[in-house]
């Protein structure tokens, strides 16, 4: 007879997770779905509104939409620094009220300066807001099931960016400006409840972290970003965010639209098929994956992701062998499916890897540095991409990504696996269910409690 599993060994159901999670992870997760449902209102139609019903052009719209990442770099290091000082909580709710005003400044946008005033204000809050959210997740839920909690989330951010933009996608009309407003608008309020659980139920969560001491009761050296980086493995897992960007998400919301267009030729429908697709299989398989990544060492799913997205950017090559066809098409969403497992076994790991290798007085710190690798590769990408497929350089550009990708999973397996704790990559020994005041256990909220 077969032993049962335990430990590493047993594959977690998701009511296991439910039962484990505290219950400000579950207020946490239960307005994702709301939250991101008003980002994929807008998402597909920034450009449009812009350069269209709006009339700015498309030059002055591909300024305007490069304004918000830039911004966004530049706010996050200061953004995290403030994490570290105030706590998540108080910066992820100012960041969410400037989310409210740049949506309601953009839907009354008729000129540059407030299009752009607009942009920025976004671009400022999405900059500290990532930091903000991923350290506040790890200050409610037990380092354990983190990785867990990430991907359910990225799950549930894909079905609301999916529902929201089927939704977008039937309403707008570019001839009634009016309909790019009330999405706009319904963007800004998507983001009401977020508020309303931080300024309420959860007001008792993620505030000031008492600062360290040194041995003798003083107050210890302020941590400052170089201190952070020179600790072991942190630049590795910094460097690794920066290629998985690179080679990875900067590509699908770039390089990936510019090569089938270009070298594919196919349709914007076409392209429309491909992110349905995308964001089907992350509805469909993260919990699958979740279960099947569970006791791995997160360096080795990194690889096992490399070797996956290598493939995705083999099959949108095959785009250019049959361009202008149906079988285009579908080889590009085939391309984009490919590419969404590989975002499943990334959502996972890169987070909860940033987040076991924080400590919670540099939590902030730790989050912006992984936000500005993410962004300075969002940044440069787009660029090379269009170059590349530009100068009729496609075949180079598929070859970089995929070279790109291998690496990817080489550096996490070679490099970055021999300089992390086997506990920070994901390995932890069968032992008892933590004691409260363990450093895995579920926050202890004040007497107080939750109301």
């Amino acid at each position: 007879m077969t032993a049962p599993r335990t430990g590493n060994d047993a594959r977690p159901r998701l009511i296991d997770f439910w039962h484990d999670l505290p219950r400000e992870g579950k207020l946490l997760l239960s307005i994702v779905v709301i939250q991101f449902l008003g980002t994929g209102l807008v998402l597909p139609f920034h450009i449009v509104y812009l350069a269209e019903v709006r009339d700015f052009g498309y030059a002055n719209a591909g300024l305007l939409i490069a304004l918000q990442p830039l911004v966004g770099l530049v706010a996050a290091g200061p953004g995290g620094s403030l994490i570290d000082r105030l706590g998540p909580r108080t910066v992820m709710a100012t960041a969410l009220g400037c989310l409210v005003v740049g949506g309601v400044v953009i839907a009354s946008a008729s000129t540059l300066p407030v299009a752009a005033l607009g942009l920025g204000l976004n671009g400022l809050a999405f900059g500290i807001e990532w930091p903000a959210a991923q350290s506040l997740v790890a200050s409610v839920v037990p380092s354990r099931i983190r990785h867990r909690y990430f991907g359910i989330n990225f799950a549930l951010l894909n079905l609301g960016i999916g529902l929201g933009g089927i939704v977008g996608g039937l309403f707008v009309d570019v001839e009634r400006v009016i309909t790019f407003q009330v999405i706009y608008l319904a963007d800004a309020v998507s983001y009401l409840p977020a508020i309303v659980l931080l300024l309420g139920p959860l007001r008792h969560v993620g505030g000031r972290v008492v600062a360290a001491t040194a041995d003798d009761g003083t107050p210890a050296a302020r941590v400052g970003y170089l201190d952070v980086l020179r600790r072991p493995g942190v630049a590795s897992v910094m460097a690794l965010g920066f290629l998985a960007s690179f080679v990875g998400y900067s590509q699908l919301n770039a390089g990936m639209q510019a090569f089938a267009r270009e070298v594919g030729e196919v349709s914007t429908r076409g392209l429309g098929l491909a992110f349905a697709a995308n964001t089907a299989v992350i509805v469909l398989l993260q919990l699958v994956v979740l279960q099947r990544i569970e006791g791995r060492r997160r360096t080795r799913v990194i690889a096992v992701m490399g070797v996956v997205w290598a493939a995705s950017w083999l099959l949108l090559g095959a785009t250019g062998l049959v361009p202008g066809t149906a079988a285009a098409t579908v080889l590009l969403a085939a391309c984009a499916s490919v590419f969404a497992l590989g975002e499943t076994l990334m959502q996972p790991t890169l987070p909860a890897l940033v987040n076991d290798l924080a400590t919670d007085d540099t939590r902030g710190k730790f989050n912006a540095l992984s936000s500005i690798s993410f962004q300075s590769a969002a940044i440069i990408s787009p660029p090379i991409a269009g170059f590349l497929v530009g100068h009729g350089l496609g075949t180079a550009y598929v070859a970089v990504l995929v070279v790109g990708s291998l690496a990817l999973g080489l550096a996490a397996v070679g490099h970055l696996e021999k300089r992390i704790d086997p506990r920070v990559n994901g390995i932890v020994a069968d032992e008892p269910t933590p004691a409260p005041g363990d450093a895995d256990a579920a926050p202890t909220l004040p007497a107080s409690g939750i109301v």
